[in-house]
């Protein structure tokens, strides 16, 4: 990326670019045609899953006002218990982060905060959930702007440990029925209301013999093509996902 390019993205992304060009990092920001505020998002515009997307969740250290960033898979949560048993202590707990505060601390908005490039010092955590793929995309300064790495370099560009923060899967979340039963039930309100709801219901695991995702029953192929889909096309997996479920065990 030549410097002409760097001036012409938002301040925040050229921020990120610039470490990423530090680094010698293969992949520069790029920017999407819409925001990618929530993990979902930001995985239908790529066409990958909610799991690669790192998340950038914040938190505020009570005892001496640190801002704690928590890097995770889009479709994991955090486990404050876990979190404060790390970072508190003195066992005071952490606190919420508001939107003035995330800014103040990482020079980033909510929805754009990267996982690299802050503004000053923060105490940053990945999730070891993120290691499940190869390729993962974060956020880059910017509600529309995304970059690609691997697990492993985003270690090794922040030096941040790698710990288990996320919340525990319940055997109901992963239990073939909560998802039969989840995904039917968005089927029947497209067909009332016509309003076009995403099948994601953030059990982003593929099946090792049909090759169909285990929360929503679509293809690698269908996923990627999610995002780009227009309304027919999208109409068209429905309909595939609810032919699948009929035979799909559980």
């Amino acid at each position: 990326m030549c410097g002409a390019e760097l001036v012409a993205l938002p301040e925040g992304v050229q921020r990120v670019a610039r470490l990423l060009l530090a680094k010698e990092h293969a992949h520069a920001p790029i920017m999407l045609d819409k925001a990618a505020r929530t993990a979902q998002q930001a995985a239908e515009a790529l066409g990958v899953t909610a799991g690669q997307i790192a998340k950038s969740i914040v938190f505020r250290r009570k005892s001496d006002d640190a801002a704690v960033l928590v890097v995770t898979s889009g479709d994991q949560r955090v486990d404050e218990k876990k979190l404060d048993a790390l970072v508190c202590p003195d066992g005071k707990r952490l606190g919420r982060a508001d939107a003035e505060f995330v800014k103040l601390k990482t020079g980033f908005s909510i929805g754009g905060v990267s996982p690299l490039a802050h503004a000053g010092p923060v105490v940053l955590m990945i999730d070891q959930s993120l290691f499940r793929f190869d390729v993962i995309w974060a956020a880059a300064g910017h509600p529309n702007a995304v970059f690609q790495l691997a697990p492993a370099e985003l270690q090794w560009m922040t030096g941040a440990p790698v710990v288990d923060v996320a919340v525990d899967l319940h055997e109901d979340k992963i239990n073939p029925r909560y998802a039969i039963d989840t995904v039917a039930a968005r089927a029947v309100k497209i067909r009332a209301t016509g309003e076009m709801m995403s099948p994601c219901v953030s059990v982003c695991r593929m099946h090792a013999t049909t090759g169909l995702c285990e929360g929503c029953f679509r293809t690698m192929d269908e996923i990627a093509a999610w995002g780009n889909a227009g309304d027919d096309s999208r109409r068209a997996i429905w309909a595939q996902i609810e032919q699948r479920m009929g035979t799909f065990p559980g």
